[in-house]
Formats: structure tokens, sequence, C-alpha cells
């Protein structure tokens, strides 16, 4: 392989609770690595339960970054998450350490390897005006409202995802024209990087036992404590934070608007809807290279194998 003298880097990614930290630790291990977390709710400082987030002896046994950045009611995008990945890759390399991006946000990957189109400026009227509306309606007419202008962004954001519904409608009234258009149109297409990307799987009802194993786990470990502190500090359970999986769920109950056994129900089966959706993103990217969890000694050959300049086959 004649050397690109691009970057190199290796994303470990995959649906949640699939095994991506443990894989990515041993990996960092053996090739003296330090890892770039893709994550789009471990970036929040106290939400550490219900994000799965790496525990104290996992955060000390290979450098992290990414993890812990920002306050729950802190604004952060793909576009910041970008910038700041990429800064972390370029440090790591100039140390002379292995930047592993490890993560199941596809777009935070996508983002840190291929760039984003420009984005519009922002503008607060209109900001203004689509929130008001909010305040008006419930979230599922707002995107309702985003599926009429712009259906192709509305496929690929949740429902729930208010702040990046509220983004899409404001780039197409300030521009008049949709928000994926001008991302079809940018292709992220930039390759600064020289990548291997894995991709872990594992048959589906198997993955679902261990959601909903997981859920169990969290549980026992204090999620809904976690999120009466976080109330208690004052992040309300609007922010877009407190709307992503587990932490809805338990302000929901905490709310009196769901019972405990509606709950767990409710969050177990979302957590695998949500692992569906991420491994349908996934499946768009064809140089991503498939394995299950327990390839450990395949994946480590290919690593080492990638590093060394050697051609590495799925």
């Amino acid at each position: 392989m004649i050397n690109s003298g691009k970057q190199k880097l290796i994303v470990i990614c995959g649906p949640t609770g699939i095994g991506k930290t443990s894989l990515s630790l041993l990996l960092a291990k053996e090739f003296n690595g330090c890892i770039v977390g893709a994550d789009s709710m471990q970036i929040y400082r106290y939400m550490d339960i219900g994000t799965a987030k790496p525990d104290a002896g996992e955060l000390s046994a290979a450098p992290h970054y990414l993890i812990d950045v920002a306050d729950p009611d802190e604004e952060f995008d793909a576009a910041r998450y970008a910038r700041e990945g990429r800064a972390a890759v370029s440090e790591i390399c100039a140390r002379g350490f292995v930047p592993f991006i490890v993560g199941g946000t596809g777009f935070y990957v996508k983002a840190i390897l291929h760039g984003l189109f420009p984005a519009s400026p922002v503008d607060p009227a209109i900001r203004r005006k689509i929130k008001a509306d909010l305040q008006h309606h419930d979230r599922d007419w707002l995107y309702d409202r985003l599926g009429s202008c712009d259906p192709e962004a509305a496929s690929r954001i949740h429902p729930n995802d208010t702040y990046r519904v509220i983004r899409a409608l404001e780039i197409f009234e300030i521009t008049g024209y949709p928000m994926s258009e001008y991302q079809n149109q940018h292709g992220f297409m930039e390759n600064p990087f020289e990548t291997l990307k894995f991709c872990l799987n594992m048959e589906r009802e198997a993955l679902y036992e261990r959601i909903n194993r997981r859920v169990d786990q969290m549980i026992e470990n204090g999620l809904i404590d976690e999120v009466k502190a976080l109330l208690q500090k004052g992040y309300p359970g609007d922010l877009k934070s407190m709307q992503s999986i587990g932490y809805r769920h338990m302000v929901d109950y905490i709310n009196g608007k769901s019972t405990w056994d509606d709950t767990i129900y409710t969050l177990k089966r979302d957590t695998r809807h949500f692992a569906k959706r991420q491994l349908t993103w996934f499946r768009k990217d064809k140089e991503m290279i498939w394995k299950s969890p327990g390839d450990v000694d395949e994946i480590m050959a290919a690593v080492r194998h990638f590093l060394n300049g050697d051609t590495v086959g799925a």
C-alpha cells in the first residue's frame, strides 16, 4: 500500500449495548491508542448511568476525549463535535498515539471523518417563531411540518430530537431549500484521514436481550436517582439532553405521566428501536467491516495490518 500521508484512525461503531467500550479498551492497550468518543450523550456531564458512559476504571485504562465536555443545558451539535474531534485526533497523532473513534452516533462519525455542509446562518427571529409554534402544538406537529417540507431530513431525524427538527425547519425558512438538499450537494466528500472502520453486530434476538439486561442494570445502578439529581440541579425535563432515551422516560415517571412498569417496558422498547436505527445508518457505509464482538483476534489482526500499511479486507 502506498502511504497516503494522511492521519490514520480506526472507527469502532455499532448499536447500543453491543460491547464497543470493552473492545476499544483492548485495542487501545494493544496499539498504544487513545479513544475519541462518538456518542451524542456521553459528551454531557452528570449523565453517566443513562448514557452507559465508561466508568472511572475504564476511563483510566486509556486516554479519552470528547466525554464530559458540556453541561446538559449547553448547546452541542455535530459541527462542534467535528471541530473538537478533529482537534483531538490531531493532538493524539502528534503525541505518537493511535486514535480510535468509538461510539454509536453515526452522524458524529460521519462529521469527524468527512466534514459538514456549510450551514446557513442562524436567524434568531425565525428560531423564536418556530419555538413559539411549539408552545401551541406538540412535537409530533412540528415533526409533521418538517416531513412536509423536507421528508428526507425527517426520515433521518427522530421525532423526539426537537433541536434538529427546529434546525432543519430553520434552514428551510431562511433559504427556501430543504436542509437535505444542502447535505446532498456537500456529499460529505472531505477525506482527510485514512480510516479503518468496524461495525459490531450480532443476531437480533441476542442483541435485544443484551439491551434488556442493560436497561435492568441501569435501573439497578440508580438511573432514577441520577435523573432526580439532574432536575434538582435545575436542568428541566424539556432540555434536548433530557429528552434522550432513558432520561425522558424517567422524567415522565417522576412527573406521574407513566407507571413504573410502563416506564421500563417503554424504555426497553425504545432502546431496541434505537439500536435498529443505528444499524440502518451504519449499513449505508460501504467501507464498514462487520464483525461480532467475539471476533477480537480478527479485529486485532486487521488493525495491525492497517497500521503497518498492509491491505485490509472484510
